[in-house]
């Protein structure tokens, strides 16, 4: 069974940090890219970072580079965000997806079920 499982969200200060993890099950890890996408209220979800399995490539949003890293541990099939310096217009609810490939111009074929991170001013 194909599973993503988010953890890590919560309510932090303005600029304060959080780690969101991404925990993943049912498929062979180290063959696809996988990302982090975030929605706020009211708003279209939008693509945050995403890391390739190929080389290691990442990309980021331009409205988190130099805050937020991604990374992975294929050894335990999770995939990491360390976000820093958290702005109020961060506060989304977060998703990781798997792309259904091992780069970013595949789609994603498989979403979590996203955890919430609030940032207070």
């Amino acid at each position: 069974q194909l599973q993503l499982v988010e953890s890590g969200g919560g309510l932090v200060q303005s600029g304060g940090s959080l780690r969101l993890s991404c925990a993943a099950s049912g498929f062979t890890w180290d063959y696809y890219a996988i990302g982090w996408f975030r929605q706020a209220p009211g708003k279209e979800r939008e693509g945050v970072s995403c890391i390739s399995s190929s080389d290691g490539s990442t990309y980021y949003a331009d409205s988190v580079k130099g805050r937020f890293t991604i990374s992975r541990d294929n050894a335990k099939n999770t995939l990491y965000l360390q976000m820093n310096s958290l702005k109020p217009e961060d506060t989304a609810v977060y998703y990781c997806a798997k792309y259904a490939g091992n780069w970013f111009n595949y789609g994603m074929d498989v979403w979590g079920k996203g955890t919430l991170v609030t940032v207070s001013s």
